[in-house]
């Protein structure tokens, strides 16, 4: 799946737009690489976002096309 569909099934982002800004403004890493919009996760993948001057790191647990809310929240772990 790619990275800015993913954030924003698992609610990490609330707009896929957004996902595609990051990436272009190079704040998207996937495993420690930078990451276009269209970059592919995995399973075990570690994504770390930078928002401004805060940044998260997340792990996934799981991939899904759709997801409640409940379902969301266990697609990822937050490392950071």
């Amino acid at each position: 799946m790619r990275i800015d569909k993913y954030l924003k099934v698992a609610r990490v982002l609330k707009r896929r737009e957004v996902g595609k800004q990051l990436a272009l403004n190079e704040r998207l890493y996937i495993n420690g690489k930078l990451a276009k919009a269209s970059s592919e996760v995995k399973i075990g993948d570690e994504i770390k976002i930078i928002f401004g001057h805060r940044e998260m790191s997340i792990r996934v647990l799981d991939v899904k096309t759709s997801a409640s809310k409940q379902e969301a929240f266990e697609m990822y772990e937050v490392i950071e």
